[in-house]
């Protein structure tokens, strides 16, 4: 089964709370208001998390609501 990586630019954020709408499972709004990926590591400026295909859908579906494109689904291969 493939796994996906999510990719968040955090600062870039607009706290327009879309992602967290469509999917409160992995996203909220943290407390100066911006988006913040559930779980997630931060690598360098940024913040990554490891998901499975099942959980794509939904995450794909958050980045594409949000207005400024600061979120991205990627295929991680093994």
């Amino acid at each position: 089964m493939a796994k996906h990586k999510i990719l968040h630019y955090k600062d870039e954020c607009i706290s327009c709370g879309a992602c967290a709408a469509i999917c409160p499972e992995f996203w909220e709004m943290d407390e100066d208001g911006l988006s913040t990926l559930k779980g997630a590591t931060k690598v360098g400026e940024n913040f990554e998390l490891e998901i499975s295909s099942d959980d794509k859908a939904e995450n794909e579906e958050a980045a594409e609501v949000c207005p400024v494109q600061i979120i991205h689904v990627r295929e991680v291969s093994d």
